[in-house]
């Protein structure tokens, strides 16, 4: 694939990304505004969700200020090399950043100094896995700082929480995140949970998580029936949007699992904001973009 047309597709779907929220996540947010009570703070918040909804997509601006960590997943084809892609992506990322589809948001840790290009060590986070397909399937994700300050890892037994090594366990956990997360992290928000793993590998496969549709249905289906109990119970604690009361906490729970050593059982909760910002599109070897993952 020629580079420049490559930079120029990687950087529709950055604007996709951080402008147009995906059907899914539009349909959860119109199904809790239509949940909350007419007159109440709840109501008013998710007019302002709505209305920031529509003047993003419609003037192509990012929907929150926050553009957040920029996370790609590349499902790679033998035709192109991780470096040639890491080349025309960050090429995308500094023209978006130029643009305004990002805002300059890559701060040094030791220094402090903010690089203006959204490039340093780390940023942006790119995975790779190979595939056998012709065609190259790239996932976007933005995760704002709010939401990401609110994730929360526990390691069972947990004796505050009552909490043991089983699915109880992990019910408390999560549900205890919601609860510390009131009024902090832009709720409605939605939740992405691992059980197992270790302390890495449980955060990265929770965030995966949120490449799953709203509207999905998990293939494990005991992970299945705690997703939907997960999510009906949290609506339950009058947390409600912004913190501000009423009946929409979170807007979606997904599970996962990892297998972990026998010694640790960790439990590891990302939390994701309203402004779900995650697109994805197929890109066949000439360029051509045989698909949107989300629309």
């Amino acid at each position: 694939m020629d580079a420049k047309l490559l930079q120029s597709r990687l950087l529709e779907l950055i604007r996709r990304t951080s402008c147009e929220l995906p059907p899914d996540v539009v349909r959860a947010v119109d199904k809790g505004w239509r949940k909350e009570k007419k007159g109440t703070t709840a109501k008013y918040a998710f007019e302002v969700i709505r209305d920031n909804v529509i003047l993003a997509g419609r003037k192509s601006q990012p929907i929150c200020q926050d553009t957040g960590t920029i996370i790609c997943y590349v499902d790679r084809p033998r035709w192109i090399s991780e470096q040639d892609f890491i080349r025309a992506f960050e090429k995308a990322v500094v023209q978006a950043t130029r643009i305004g589809y990002l805002r300059q948001n890559s701060v040094d840790s030791i220094t402090g100094r903010n690089s203006g290009t959204n490039l340093g060590p780390g940023s942006p986070v790119i995975h790779f896995h190979e595939t056998g397909a012709k065609a190259m399937t790239v996932r976007l994700m933005l995760k704002g700082g709010g939401c990401e300050n609110v994730g929360v890892q526990y390691a069972l037994p947990n004796t505050g929480l009552g909490a043991g090594r089983d699915l109880e366990g992990v019910r408390r956990c999560v549900l205890d995140a919601v609860h510390r997360a009131q009024g902090k992290g832009c709720g409605p928000g939605i939740l992405g949970v691992c059980v197992g793993g270790d302390r890495a590998t449980g955060y990265v496969a929770s965030k995966e998580t949120f490449f799953r549709s709203l509207d999905d249905v998990n293939d494990d289906p005991v992970l299945a029936r705690l997703e939907k109990s997960l999510l009906k119970e949290a609506n339950t604690l009058g947390i409600g949007p912004m913190g501000f009361g009423g009946v929409t906490t979170i807007m979606g729970v997904k599970l996962t699992a990892r297998n972990r050593v026998p010694a640790s059982f960790f439990v590891s909760v990302s939390y994701m904001c309203w402004a779900y910002r995650r697109d994805g599109c197929s890109l066949s070897e000439a360029g051509k973009v045989t698909g949107w993952l989300y629309s």
